[in-house]
């Protein structure tokens, strides 16, 4: 999504296109709502953020986050190029691995790992834990003996920093569930009763999602190197977790991914030194190649309020319901003319609402809308709330 590339989309005659893919004929042979992902757009944010750690000459590890987007045609086609994966279940740890994900480059975090979890993840031989509490790191180890294997874990460090983001999904202040504060991390350290069967391998930070402002994150970023330096053992890798930003609007101004590499490996580089940097990107490598498809049902004017009913619901994309977000619409069609146009949908409840006020063509009943940057945080927050059907997902092959 750098600099609000909007290359991939374009109106002809008869149809909207993405990625050179007509959404109207997948409208006449598949049932809204829907998501489509576009190959193109995914490879090129994935290829892009790879290319700048190699930029800066980094031994990088790009762990996608499930927690995103676990389609499995989106995930296959990030094990090819090279992506391993960041996971907080069971379940996505089988998806992973079911996409071509190989173990070794599957991190696992999350407060609330279970003990089942836990197990498959010895047994799988996965890259890390990122231990949230002393009291997980007591049950790993319990888990790895009775197993007779070991496991590989890192802490996950708590660095007190407040972000600029929504409340909802800010991780890095002790308020938090998340993480463990550095006084804890080092008494964990110095006490040997707690290392068996387990290898302190890395140290991990994650703030938040959808930062803008990068000055919160090189803060963190310092202060778990500092924390990393007095641990005092041979560490393989510094986890900078994920949230980077994207522009859901032009002035969003989300840093591009030049900017933040280079303000990771800097940090890095200044305060610890050469050694391995994991990154957990979910929606800034998937946000942009994702569109949900919705259709109108019927239109309704309420004095000067004119609404456009469509098929898709808050139970389909619950983002704009529970972030108030913002999301690009697009009309199936072009026009000179535009109406003032509120975009909702058919659950019962108030907050069912796409967008307000924007700028759209008079639509009708034959219309769609498009809903853009979805591919992150849509289909997986989807739900059957009002007993609805969850929507389909289709991947929009080169």
């Amino acid at each position: 999504m750098e600099n609000f590339d909007r290359k991939q989309l374009k109106y002809t005659k008869d149809s909207f296109l993405i990625s050179d893919h007509s959404i109207n004929d997948l409208i006449k042979k598949h049932k809204t709502p829907f998501y489509v992902y576009s190959e193109k757009i995914l490879e090129n944010n994935f290829t892009s953020f790879l290319k700048e750690t190699k930029k800066n000459k980094q031994d990088a590890l790009i762990c996608f986050a499930l927690k995103s987007n676990n389609n499995l045609d989106v995930l296959k086609t990030l094990a090819k190029l090279g992506s391993g994966a960041d996971i907080v279940s069971g379940g996505e740890l089988k998806q992973a691995l079911k996409a071509g994900i190989k173990a070794d480059k599957i991190v696992f975090s999350g407060v609330g790992k279970t003990d089942n979890e836990i197990e498959l993840g010895i047994k799988k031989g996965i890259y890390s834990f990122n231990v949230e509490s002393i009291e997980e790191l007591k049950r790993i180890s319990e888990i790895a003996v009775r197993l007779k294997k070991n496991a590989r874990v890192a802490f996950r460090f708590n660095p007190k920093v407040h972000v600029k983001t929504h409340k909802h999904i800010s991780t890095g202040y002790k308020t938090h569930k998340f993480g463990i504060l550095e006084k804890d991390i080092l008494l964990a350290v110095a006490n040997k009763k707690l290392w068996q069967n387990i290898k302190l391998v890395g140290l991990s930070v994650h703030i938040g999602s959808q930062l803008t402002c990068l000055k919160a994150t090189a803060k963190a970023i310092q202060s778990a190197c500092l924390c990393a330096k007095k641990i005092n053992w041979p560490l393989e890798f510094i986890d900078v977790g994920g949230g980077l930003g994207v522009n859901y609007k032009k002035e969003t101004g989300a840093p591009d991914i030049k900017t933040y590499i280079k303000l990771v490996n800097d940090t890095i580089l200044k305060h610890y030194g050469k050694i391995r940097v994991v990154y957990e990107p979910g929606r800034r490598i998937s946000a942009s190649c994702g569109f949900f498809i919705s259709k109108v049902i019927r239109t309704k004017q309420s004095e000067d309020c004119h609404f456009v009913i469509v098929d898709g619901g808050m139970n389909d994309f619950v983002r704009p319901s529970l972030y108030d977000a913002y999301h690009e619409i697009f009309a199936s069609r072009k026009s000179p003319k535009t109406i003032k146009t509120d975009i909702v949908g058919p659950i019962c409840e108030t907050a069912d609402c796409f967008g307000t006020n924007r700028e759209l063509p008079k639509l009708t009943e034959k219309d769609f809308i498009i809903i853009a940057d979805t591919g992150a945080y849509g289909h997986t927050m989807s739900s059957s709330y009002n007993m609805r059907s969850k929507p389909s997902e289709y991947f929009l092959s080169k």
